[in-house]
Protein backbone atom coordinates (compact mmCIF):
# COMPACT_ATOMS: atom_id res chain seq x y z
CA UNK A 1 0.00 0.00 0.00
CA UNK A 2 2.69 2.64 0.59
CA UNK A 3 4.51 1.60 -2.75
CA UNK A 4 1.27 2.65 -3.91
CA UNK A 5 0.66 6.03 -2.35
CA UNK A 6 4.25 6.76 -3.47
CA UNK A 7 3.43 5.66 -7.01
CA UNK A 8 0.55 8.01 -7.40
CA UNK A 9 2.59 11.02 -5.49
CA UNK A 10 4.82 10.85 -7.99
CA UNK A 11 1.68 10.84 -10.52
CA UNK A 12 0.37 13.81 -9.20
CA UNK A 13 4.42 15.71 -8.40
CA UNK A 14 4.15 15.00 -12.36
CA UNK A 15 0.80 16.09 -13.04
CA UNK A 16 2.06 19.36 -11.07
CA UNK A 17 5.18 19.13 -13.04
CA UNK A 18 3.69 19.01 -16.62
CA UNK A 19 1.21 21.57 -15.69
CA UNK A 20 4.72 24.37 -15.36
CA UNK A 21 5.92 22.95 -19.09
CA UNK A 22 2.26 23.94 -20.35
CA UNK A 23 2.29 27.21 -18.98
CA UNK A 24 5.75 27.39 -20.39
CA UNK A 25 4.98 25.94 -23.83
CA UNK A 26 2.17 28.77 -23.88
CA UNK A 27 4.31 31.69 -23.13
CA UNK A 28 6.50 30.40 -25.28
CA UNK A 29 4.08 30.29 -28.31
CA UNK A 30 2.18 33.05 -27.67
CA UNK A 31 5.70 35.11 -27.46
CA UNK A 32 6.40 33.85 -30.47
CA UNK A 33 3.00 35.03 -32.00
CA UNK A 34 3.64 38.80 -30.33
CA UNK A 35 7.00 38.61 -31.50
CA UNK A 36 6.78 37.61 -35.33
CA UNK A 37 3.20 38.51 -35.69
CA UNK A 38 1.82 35.05 -36.97
CA UNK A 39 -1.61 33.79 -36.21
CA UNK A 40 -2.66 30.90 -34.11
CA UNK A 41 -1.89 27.17 -35.71
CA UNK A 42 -5.53 26.27 -36.93
CA UNK A 43 -4.28 22.60 -36.80
CA UNK A 44 -5.46 21.85 -33.52
CA UNK A 45 -9.01 22.77 -34.36
CA UNK A 46 -9.01 20.89 -37.71
CA UNK A 47 -7.60 17.60 -35.57
CA UNK A 48 -10.63 18.00 -33.70
CA UNK A 49 -12.88 18.53 -36.58
CA UNK A 50 -11.57 15.97 -38.20
CA UNK A 51 -11.96 13.14 -35.23
CA UNK A 52 -15.50 14.71 -34.89
CA UNK A 53 -16.12 13.99 -38.14
CA UNK A 54 -15.12 10.54 -38.00
CA UNK A 55 -17.26 10.05 -34.52
CA UNK A 56 -20.51 11.61 -35.78
CA UNK A 57 -20.29 14.61 -33.22
CA UNK A 58 -22.38 16.80 -35.20
CA UNK A 59 -21.57 20.37 -32.44
CA UNK A 60 -17.97 20.24 -33.45
CA UNK A 61 -17.96 19.42 -37.13
CA UNK A 62 -20.00 22.40 -38.44
CA UNK A 63 -19.00 25.55 -39.74
CA UNK A 64 -21.09 28.13 -37.81
CA UNK A 65 -19.04 30.28 -34.73
CA UNK A 66 -20.55 27.52 -32.31
CA UNK A 67 -18.84 24.95 -33.78
CA UNK A 68 -15.71 26.58 -34.52
CA UNK A 69 -15.65 27.63 -30.79
CA UNK A 70 -16.20 24.26 -29.45
CA UNK A 71 -13.12 23.38 -31.53
CA UNK A 72 -10.66 25.64 -30.53
CA UNK A 73 -11.66 24.83 -26.86
CA UNK A 74 -11.58 21.53 -27.32
CA UNK A 75 -8.63 21.41 -28.68
CA UNK A 76 -6.54 23.85 -26.14
CA UNK A 77 -8.07 21.12 -23.63
CA UNK A 78 -6.21 18.56 -25.16
CA UNK A 79 -3.28 20.32 -25.25
CA UNK A 80 -3.46 20.73 -21.50
CA UNK A 81 -4.42 16.68 -21.48
CA UNK A 82 -1.30 15.74 -23.61
CA UNK A 83 1.32 18.09 -21.13
CA UNK A 84 0.26 17.68 -17.53
CA UNK A 85 -0.56 13.56 -19.00
CA UNK A 86 3.06 13.59 -19.88
CA UNK A 87 3.96 14.83 -16.68
CA UNK A 88 2.05 12.03 -14.63
CA UNK A 89 3.59 9.62 -16.54
CA UNK A 90 7.49 10.85 -15.93
CA UNK A 91 6.17 11.71 -12.19
CA UNK A 92 5.48 7.82 -12.25
CA UNK A 93 8.67 6.58 -14.33
CA UNK A 94 10.81 9.09 -13.06
CA UNK A 95 12.14 6.93 -9.79
CA UNK A 96 13.34 4.33 -12.36
CA UNK A 97 15.58 6.79 -14.09
CA UNK A 98 17.25 8.25 -11.19
CA UNK A 99 20.47 8.42 -13.21
CA UNK A 100 19.10 10.76 -16.10
CA UNK A 101 20.23 13.85 -15.36
CA UNK A 102 17.24 16.33 -15.94
CA UNK A 103 18.47 18.11 -18.76
CA UNK A 104 18.72 14.67 -20.90
CA UNK A 105 14.92 14.28 -19.26
CA UNK A 106 13.96 17.58 -20.37
CA UNK A 107 14.81 17.60 -23.62
CA UNK A 108 13.15 13.44 -24.11
CA UNK A 109 10.36 14.73 -22.85
CA UNK A 110 10.02 17.94 -24.91
CA UNK A 111 10.19 15.30 -28.19
CA UNK A 112 7.71 13.13 -26.56
CA UNK A 113 4.93 16.08 -25.73
CA UNK A 114 6.01 16.93 -29.43
CA UNK A 115 5.63 13.49 -30.52
CA UNK A 116 2.35 13.21 -28.73
CA UNK A 117 0.85 16.35 -30.41
CA UNK A 118 2.38 16.24 -34.30
CA UNK A 119 1.62 11.95 -35.03
CA UNK A 120 -2.30 13.02 -34.40
CA UNK A 121 -2.23 16.42 -36.40
CA UNK A 122 -0.36 13.97 -39.25
CA UNK A 123 -2.35 10.86 -39.19
CA UNK A 124 -5.33 12.85 -39.13
CA UNK A 125 -4.70 15.07 -42.05
CA UNK A 126 -4.86 18.37 -39.97
CA UNK A 127 -0.93 19.29 -41.09
CA UNK A 128 1.57 18.03 -43.38
CA UNK A 129 5.75 18.83 -41.77
CA UNK A 130 6.75 18.85 -45.10
CA UNK A 131 5.21 22.02 -45.75
CA UNK A 132 6.63 24.08 -42.64
CA UNK A 133 9.53 25.20 -43.72
CA UNK A 134 12.22 25.89 -41.08
CA UNK A 135 10.35 28.92 -39.05
CA UNK A 136 7.34 26.47 -38.42
CA UNK A 137 9.64 23.57 -37.16
CA UNK A 138 11.40 25.67 -34.62
CA UNK A 139 8.08 27.09 -33.65
CA UNK A 140 7.46 23.59 -32.92
CA UNK A 141 10.34 22.14 -31.77
CA UNK A 142 11.57 25.14 -29.28
CA UNK A 143 8.27 25.80 -27.55
CA UNK A 144 8.21 21.74 -26.83
CA UNK A 145 11.83 21.66 -25.91
CA UNK A 146 11.27 24.37 -23.10
CA UNK A 147 8.25 22.22 -21.96
CA UNK A 148 10.00 19.30 -21.62
CA UNK A 149 12.63 21.11 -19.43
CA UNK A 150 10.37 22.77 -17.29
CA UNK A 151 8.68 19.81 -16.51
CA UNK A 152 11.64 17.89 -15.54
CA UNK A 153 13.33 20.67 -13.51
CA UNK A 154 10.06 21.50 -12.09
CA UNK A 155 9.40 17.99 -11.40
CA UNK A 156 12.69 17.30 -9.79
CA UNK A 157 12.05 21.25 -7.50
CA UNK A 158 9.13 19.58 -6.27
CA UNK A 159 10.46 16.48 -5.23
CA UNK A 160 13.05 17.76 -3.56
CA UNK A 161 11.35 20.74 -1.19
CA UNK A 162 8.35 17.28 -0.66
CA UNK A 163 11.11 15.33 0.92
CA UNK A 164 12.44 17.92 3.24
Amino acid sequence: AVGVALFAMAGLVGAAAGAVGTVVLDITTYGDMVLRGRPSSDAPSTLVKNVAASAGIESLTGDDDTAKNRRSGASALLGYVNGVGIGALYGAIRPSLRGVPALVAGLALGAAAMAASDVPLVKTGATDPDTWGTEGWLADIVPHALYGLALAFAFDALQESGSG
